[in-house]
Formats: C-alpha cells, sequence, structure tokens
C-alpha cells in the first residue's frame, strides 16, 4: 500500500512539474514575444525620427528659389522701351511746337500786303502808345491817321497781340505822371470817345490797379494853378472839386489847401 502512495505522490510531483515547465516556457516565450515587439517598435520610432531627420536636412538643404532672371530681363525690357517711348514723344511735341512758330512766324501769302502794314502799325501803336482797341482803329482808318482800308483796320484789330487792360493801366500811368489827374477825370479820360475809348470794363481795371497818392495829385495840381493863374485859394478848392473841373473829392481838396504855401 506505501508503495503505491508513493508511486502516486511520485507521478503528481512530476505532473506538477511538468506543469510549471509549460508554464515557464510560456511565460518565457510571452517575454520574448514582447520583447521582440518592443525592438520592433523601438526600430520603428527610430526609423520615423530618422526620416524626419532627413526630410528637415533636405528641406534645410534646399535652397531658396532665386528670382527668375528671364522676368528681370523682361522688366528691364519693357522699361527702356517705356523710356525710348517717352522720348519719341518729347521730340514729337517739340516738332510740333517748332511747326506752330514757323507757321505764325511766316507771312500767308493769301493776306494782301496792306492788311500786314495795318497789323504791322497796329503793334507799333499798342506796343509803344498803349491803345485802347477802339482808339487804335480809329488810328488806323483815320484820314488824319494812318488811312488804312476799314477791312485792313479791322485785320490788324482781329490780329494784333495786345491786352487791353493792361494797355489801360499803362495808358493811366501815363496820365497820372504827367498830369497829376483824380481818379475819377483819370477815369473819364480813359473811357471818352474823345479821349482814350477804352472800355469801362478796361478803365474800371486801370484804376483798380494803378499806384496813385491822389491827395498830393490834388496838392500839385493846386500848386499850378496857383503858380501859373495866380488863382485864390477858395477859386482853386472850387476848380479842384468841380465836375467840369479836376473832379478830386472834397477831402483831396481840402488837404490840397491846406498845404498851399
Amino acid at each position: 500500500m506505501y508503495k503505491k502512495l508513493s508511486i502516486i505522490l511520485l507521478l503528481t510531483i512530476g505532473i506538477l512539474s511538468a506543469c510549471e515547465a509549460e508554464e515557464t516556457d510560456q511565460v518565457a516565450e510571452s517575454e520574448e514575444t514582447a520583447t521582440e515587439n518592443t525592438v520592433e517598435t523601438v526600430e520603428a520610432e527610430e526609423t520615423d525620427d530618422q526620416d524626419e531627420s532627413d526630410l528637415e536636412e533636405e528641406v534645410e538643404v534646399e535652397p531658396e528659389p532665386e528670382e527668375d532672371e528671364d522676368v528681370e530681363e523682361d522688366e528691364e525690357d519693357i522699361d527702356a522701351a517705356l523710356e525710348e517711348e517717352s522720348e519719341a514723344n518729347e521730340e514729337v511735341e517739340e516738332d510740333i511746337e517748332e511747326a506752330v512758330e514757323e507757321e505764325e512766324t511766316e507771312p500767308e501769302e493769301d493776306v494782301p500786303t496792306e492788311y500786314r502794314s495795318a497789323l504791322s502799325k497796329a503793334q507799333t501803336y499798342s506796343d509803344m502808345m498803349h491803345m485802347s482797341k477802339a482808339g487804335l482803329y480809329d488810328q488806323l482808318t483815320s484820314e488824319y491817321g494812318e488811312q488804312f482800308s476799314e477791312e485792313a483796320g479791322h485785320y490788324a484789330i482781329d490780329n494784333v497781340e495786345a491786352n487791353w487792360k493792361e494797355n489801360a493801366l499803362k495808358k493811366a500811368e501815363d496820365y497820372n505822371n504827367l498830369m497829376n489827374m483824380s481818379k475819377a477825370g483819370l477815369y473819364d479820360q480813359l473811357v471818352s470817345e474823345y479821349g482814350e475809348q477804352f472800355t469801362a470794363e478796361e478803365a474800371q481795371f486801370a484804376i483798380d490797379n494803378i499806384e496813385a497818392d491822389w491827395k498830393e495829385n490834388a496838392l500839385i495840381t493846386a500848386r499850378n494853378y496857383q503858380d501859373m493863374m495866380d488863382m485864390s485859394p477858395a477859386a482853386i478848392r472850387d476848380q479842384l472839386t468841380s465836375d467840369y473841373g479836376e473832379q478830386f473829392t472834397s477831402e483831396e481838396a481840402d488837404y490840397a489847401i491846406d498845404n498851399l504855401e
């Protein structure tokens, strides 16, 4: 009996040892498999890191694209073409201006000689004597003047280079410097049909822009009356303020009388 129990005990121990050994082998295989998986994972990660590193190096190493030289050359060609076109346009404009000037300076063959002579004379009167348009026409056509035909006179007036307002101002300055006239007297002289025959607008422009001391003009005129005509102060004052005389204002006349010697 004891012998059977011993045999059974040994068998049991053997079976247990075999199971433990099998379990040990399974654990070992599992650990080995886990280790292999870990190694593969690490290698995969290292491979990915290496790929990323290689990609970064490729990106860093890749040179920046250089500006297209052909585009630069095209832009330079366009700039040069535009510059040439601008210069050509300037030359054309200069040629046109020269042609216009030549056309203006060259006498027209179909214009009668009398017309051209009248125009030349009108330009002289305007430049030297600062005449009005109406006064200039009368001077050109008058039997006591240049005696040009009416047609020649009209041609000259229409083509003369003159600024009638400036002519009125210069004529007013001449009267002011030579005759020491009042403002009202000067205006009347400029617009009168027996005077300079400027328009009201031209005469007013002259009066508004002339530099004159009307009080001093009144004093100089009063002295002339006193020295040349031996007039009394009262008579001089009346002459200075009269509508048919000098047409100075009362204030200007009083200034003149108060400053007579």
